[in-house]
């Protein structure tokens, strides 16, 4: 992880007749990325998770979708917003450098799931997170 751009790579899926089952390339973690937080959300249709970034903290973010979802950054702060789209049943995973904004959105029909992991612990004091919009947020 010393990379320092965001990288979105599409995982093999190696599941049975079980469901599908998705694993994290090792060389993240034997290349120096120590999980001290994880955290697991859903994303309901047309809702974002994200839209800031983290001034101490790596992120590795494992999205598993059934439908379409897009992933949007920027490079920091006055840099121009990119966006990936993707589409279908899958893993992606999403590596997120220190200080870059980041924010998925669901463009699909059913909820989706994220594992987020980072490299430094949780503080609800100091959370580590900064807004910065980098995809608008659709109000009902």
């Amino acid at each position: 992880m010393r990379d320092q751009s965001l990288s979105a790579v599409e995982l093999h899926d190696s599941g049975d007749d079980r469901g599908s089952s998705f694993s994290v390339p090792a060389e993240l973690f034997a290349g120096g990325f120590p999980v001290a937080d994880m955290h697991i959300a859903t994303i309901e249709p047309g809702a974002v998770r994200g839209n800031h970034f983290h001034a101490t903290r790596r992120e590795l973010l494992v999205v598993m979708a059934a439908d379409r979802w897009s992933l949007h950054w920027d490079e920091g702060a006055g840099t121009p917003v990119q966006q990936r789209s993707f589409n279908g049943p899958g893993a992606v995973l999403v590596t997120v450098p220190i200080g870059m904004s980041h924010a998925i959105r669901n463009d699909g029909a059913v909820a989706m799931r994220m594992l987020g992991l980072t490299d430094g612990p949780y503080d609800a004091d100091n959370p580590d997170a900064y807004a910065r919009t980098v995809v608008p947020v659709q109000t009902p």
